[in-house]
């Protein structure tokens, strides 16, 4: 089955959409020639390595940033480079449903049986992850868009993963 894995999505998660604490900087970055403007917070890197350090798990990216969040979203906030899930480019509602459930399908597949918490904004990615044939033992810790990743996500996930290992 192998060790868990807290999955990390960047926007909405670790790049609120509204600024909420003054600890967060700006930043722009530019994947793929397009430049963005993000806040990022350097204190998530440490409450995320204490995270997984604390419950055994592995640390991985679920963004559609892929391996561009290790160049750019990593080093500014105290990470080193991780794995990541492969999501493609989203098809559209035809072909892929919803945005959730497209992001849901290839983390599914992804973990291949692991168990895993998921950090994640998209209001369906839950009810879109349960109906995903032979999915792993999960959390989906639903994040607001609008604050971003907060100290009580990271408890639930650290509750949980603890939970687990009893």
């Amino acid at each position: 089955m192998g060790s868990p894995v807290v999955l990390l999505d960047v926007d909405g998660v670790l790049n609120p959409f509204e600024r909420p604490h003054r600890g967060f900087q700006r930043h722009e970055c530019s994947p793929n020639g397009m430049t963005y403007k993000l806040w990022l917070y350097p204190g998530h890197g440490a409450a995320l390595l204490d995270l997984a350090e604390s419950t055994g798990a592995e640390l991985a990216w679920a963004s559609y940033w892929c391996d561009s969040a290790n160049e750019w979203i990593a080093p500014r906030i105290g990470l080193p480079e991780l794995p990541f899930v492969p999501i493609p480019r989203f098809p559209g509602i035809t072909e892929g449903r919803t945005l959730g459930a497209w992001k849901a399908r290839h983390v599914a597949a992804w973990a291949e049986g692991r168990p895993f918490v998921w950090f994640e904004d998209e209001p369906d990615a839950t009810a879109c992850l349960a109906g995903e044939p032979d999915v792993a033992e999960h959390l989906l810790v639903e994040i607001d868009p609008l604050t971003g990743l907060t100290d009580d996500h990271v408890e639930a996930a650290a509750a949980w993963l603890r939970a687990r290992s009893v």
